[in-house]
């Protein structure tokens, strides 16, 4: 009778586990979802705009127009604050100087012809890199997050770094493996702590790099699925992004989360995106 009890009471502790954990992880990925809701609703209109029929304004120029609209009501509505523009509008003007050079060099391309198009870069193209920036400000409120054994200046003269070898490994030797040895070095031991509901957990900061890259790698198959630009191998049918770019991916959110740090907790404990 005893050990029957006994296992009863094993069974039902563990199926109270399991519920609360089922709880937890779903509230984490709703709070995730939320977070991503310009980016989702930025993807939504590329991909529905392939669907318009012929207009007398390009699709490059609408999609810009869209973009503008996007962040005005994300603006009114409260879901991007004054610091967070500043991190989106920082987003931004970095995306756009990386898709100038890159663009210029043939890394991939926006074929279609646009008015708001410079050396061949449709001005909607900075929205792609703010909408990490208006997820990364989302997460930190909705997620609460918080970090401990961050190096700030450190870790943004490595991220610094890494931005600029992106650009210039093209005429110089490339050092992103060695530049990702040095970020690994000057984050370890530092922890992403995350609250869902009235718990808090926390995982190793270059953990939320990799996972938020895998999942901008994903995005950006979406989005070059819908067409927002091409890349070469892409021009004649669409094929999946390379696995080469989740590791990109990996490296360039270390810039992105480091604006987002500077602006919402200078001088502190400094959140940082988690994924």
């Amino acid at each position: 009778m005893h050990d029957a009890t006994t296992s009863t009471g094993a069974a039902t502790r563990a199926a109270r586990w399991a519920l609360h954990a089922l709880r937890q992880l779903v509230g984490f990925g709703l709070r995730q979802a939320a977070s991503c809701a310009f980016a989702v609703a930025l993807l939504a209109g590329v991909g529905l705009s392939n669907l318009l029929p012929v207009l007398p304004v390009a699709r490059y120029d609408l999609l810009f127009a869209y973009g503008v609209v996007l962040s005005v009501v994300f603006h009114l509505i409260g879901w991007e604050r004054g610091r967070d523009l500043a991190v989106i509008a920082g987003c931004h003007l970095l995306g756009l100087v990386f898709e100038y050079v890159k663009v210029a060099l043939g890394s991939w391309s926006y074929p279609e012809p646009a008015l708001l198009k410079f050396g061949g870069v449709p001005l909607y193209g900075g929205f792609l890199y703010a909408a990490v920036g208006s997820y990364i400000c989302a997460v930190w409120r909705l997620l609460k997050l918080e970090l401990t054994g961050y190096r700030p200046a450190a870790t943004a003269v490595v991220a610094g770094a890494l931005y600029v070898n992106f650009i210039s490994h093209h005429w110089v030797p490339d050092l992103r493996w060695p530049l990702a040895a040095l970020l690994v070095a000057v984050t370890a031991g530092a922890r992403v702590h995350y609250t869902v509901g009235r718990h808090t957990y926390w995982m190793p900061m270059p953990l939320s790099f990799v996972l938020i890259g895998f999942f901008l790698w994903l995005a950006e198959n979406i989005a070059t699925y819908a067409g927002a630009w091409r890349y070469p191998y892409q021009m004649h049918g669409w094929e999946p992004v390379s696995v080469e770019k989740f590791g990109a991916w990996v490296l360039l959110i270390s810039v992105l989360c480091v604006i987002g740090a500077a602006a919402h907790h200078p001088g502190r404990r400094a959140p940082v995106a988690a994924a």
